[in-house]
């Protein structure tokens, strides 16, 4: 069980693939998929490399392997296509029970976020398969996708603008987060934030334990 002392903060930051949604796996595959086609053999992008980019919008992790390993690939085409791969996979998504369990725990009024580096409308839909909505009298508040800002993680940016919507001091706000990128960006934007990876109980792959 996840615990901390909620009197400390005002706001609550979600990360969603890998925090709350057990989405990573499905994320893997639509890359590995796409870049096979695009590449037309299997690709260099491991999982273990997959889940160090972890929280990275798309189209920058594209950038990342046209560098790393000179692909070459159209950025947001390649990008657009796994993203519309990974909306393929979306019926075979689970929930992070443990995680879930947080926010159950919060109360209707409690002020929360959740600040992604997935597509805004494709987090939506994540969300919606976990049957959680955004908006005033729903338990999430406000939702922040990677389109609705300039820098994604590890630049603290969406956390940032977060904490902005909420109206909450960044200082008086707790991440739940599930990867470095994530982690960097709490700290940066002066954070605290919990690691939920270890309170997992069951379905986390080892190449996401780095």
């Amino acid at each position: 069980m996840i615990t901390f002392d909620p009197s400390k903060y005002d706001g609550f930051i979600f990360d969603c693939d890998g925090t709350l949604a057990d989405s990573m796996p499905l994320h893997y595959q639509a890359w590995s998929e796409t870049l096979a086609l695009k590449l037309g053999r299997p690709s260099d992008f491991t999982e273990s490399l997959f889940y160090h980019f972890g929280g990275m919008p798309a189209r920058q992790i594209v950038e990342r392997l046209n560098h790393d390993f000179g692909y070459g690939l159209p950025v947001e085409q390649t990008a657009h296509e796994k993203e519309m791969r990974f909306v393929e996979l979306l019926p075979g998504i689970g929930p992070v029970p443990e995680v879930i369990d947080v926010l159950n725990r919060l109360g209707l009024d409690a002020k929360v976020a959740v600040a992604s580096g997935g597509l805004t409308e494709i987090v939506r839909e994540t969300l919606l398969f976990l049957n959680l909505s955004v908006g005033p009298k729903e338990k999430i508040k406000f939702l922040i996708g990677s389109d609705q800002v300039t820098h994604g993680k590890p630049h603290p940016e969406l956390f940032l603008r977060a904490a902005e919507l909420l109206g909450i001091e960044p200082k008086r706000c707790l991440v739940f987060e599930d990867a470095e990128p994530g982690f960097v960006a709490a700290k940066a934007a002066g954070m605290d934030y919990i690691d939920v990876r270890p309170f997992r109980a069951t379905g986390l792959h080892a190449a996401a334990r780095y």
